[in-house]
C-alpha cells in the first residue's frame, strides 16, 4: 500500500524587485504631486499681488485683474509709499515694534529666570495666571483696553499701543522661555554663587546667553505678530497719523477703491520687514523650535 504525502504550501511570491520600485515611484510622485499642488496653490495669492503690483491702472482696466500683465510699471510703489502714505505708516510700525520686542524679551527673561530658578510660591499657578491672558480671545478684552487707554490719557498715541503689545505677549513669552531655563543645569549657578556672582550676574552673564535661541525664536514671532497687527491698533488708536501699516493698507483700500495696483504694491511694501526679519533670523527660529522640542 502506497501513501500520498501532502505536497507542502508554497510560500507567498515576494514581488519582485522591479514591481517594488515601481511601486516606490509611484508613490514618490503622487507625492511629489499633490506637495506640488498644494505649493501652488498657497503661491497663487502672492503671485498675483506681485504681478498686479507692477502693471499700470490701464492694463488692469482694460483686461481685468486675472489676466496674464501686459505691462511692467512701478509707480504704483512711489504712489502707495508717498501719497498713500505708506511711508509714514511704517516708521509708525518700526516705532512701535522695536521697543514692544525689546521690551516684551527683556521682562519676559526676568519673569521666567525667576519662576525657574528660585521657589516663589504658587509659581505654577503665576505662569497659568500669565498664560490665561492669550487664551482669551482678544475680541472680549477691546472694550475694557480701550476704556482704560483713556483714563490713563494715553490714547491715540504710539505709546498705548506699545504697552499693550507688551502686556498681552508678555504672557505667552514668559511661559516659553521658564521652560527654556529650567532645562539649564543647577550646577551652573552654583558654581556662579560660589565665585561670588550676584543675582543678576547670574542673569545676564550666564543665564542670559544660553537662552540665545529661545529668545531668537520668540523675537522673530514677536516682530511678526505686533508688525502685522491689526486688532490692538484700531481699538487704542484713532487718528490717521499714527497708524501703523497695518491699518493705513487697510485704510488706503478704501482711498484707492479701484486702483488695485497701487492696493497690492501697499501690500508688497507692508510684507517686504517681515519677510527680511525671518529670513535674517531662520537659522535660529528653526534652531529655536527644535531645542524647544527636544527639551
Amino acid at each position: 500500500m502506497t501513501t500520498t504525502r501532502p505536497t507542502p504550501a508554497r510560500p507567498a511570491e515576494r514581488p519582485a524587485p522591479a514591481r517594488r520600485s515601481r511601486r516606490r515611484q509611484a508613490r514618490t510622485f503622487g507625492f511629489h504631486l499633490a506637495a506640488g499642488g498644494l505649493a501652488v496653490l498657497w503661491l497663487l495669492p502672492i503671485l498675483l499681488v506681485l504681478t498686479t503690483s507692477v502693471r499700470s491702472f490701464s492694463d488692469i482696466a482694460s483686461n481685468g485683474l486675472g489676466a496674464l500683465p501686459g505691462s511692467f510699471d512701478l509707480g504704483s510703489f512711489g504712489e502707495a509709499w508717498g501719497v498713500g502714505g505708506g511711508g509714514h505708516a511704517m516708521l509708525n510700525s518700526v516705532v512701535v515694534t522695536i521697543p514692544t520686542v525689546f521690551l516684551s524679551l527683556l521682562l519676559a527673561a526676568a519673569a521666567a529666570f525667576a519662576l525657574s530658578r528660585y521657589r516663589i510660591p504658587f509659581r505654577r499657578t503665576i505662569i497659568l495666571v500669565m498664560l490665561s491672558g492669550n487664551l482669551l480671545p482678544p475680541q472680549i478684552l477691546l472694550v475694557p483696553v480701550s476704556k482704560l487707554a483713556e483714563l490713563l490719557g494715553i490714547y491715540d498715541t504710539l505709546t498705548a499701543l506699545v504697552i499693550v503689545q507688551v502686556g498681552f505677549g508678555l504672557g505667552f513669552y514668559t511661559f516659553v522661555l521658564q521652560g527654556f531655563m529650567r532645562s539649564i543645569p543647577d550646577e551652573l549657578q552654583q558654581a556662579a554663587l560660589i565665585d561670588g556672582a550676584g543675582t543678576v550676574q547670574i542673569f545676564w552673564r550666564i543665564i542670559l546667553p544660553m537662552t540665545r535661541p529661545a529668545l531668537a525664536a520668540l523675537g522673530a514671532l514677536a516682530f511678526t505678530w505686533t508688525f502685522n497687527d491689526l486688532l490692538w491698533s484700531i481699538t487704542v488708536l484713532r487718528t490717521e497719523t499714527v497708524m501703523p501699516v497695518t491699518p493705513a493698507l487697510l485704510g488706503l483700500q478704501g482711498q484707492y477703491v479701484s486702483n488695485w495696483n497701487v492696493i497690492a504694491a501697499g501690500s508688497v511694501i507692508a510684507a517686504v520687514p517681515t519677510v527680511l526679519v525671518f529670513l535674517r533670523f531662520q537659522k535660529h527660529f528653526i534652531s529655536g523650535l527644535a531645542i524647544g522640542a527636544i527639551k
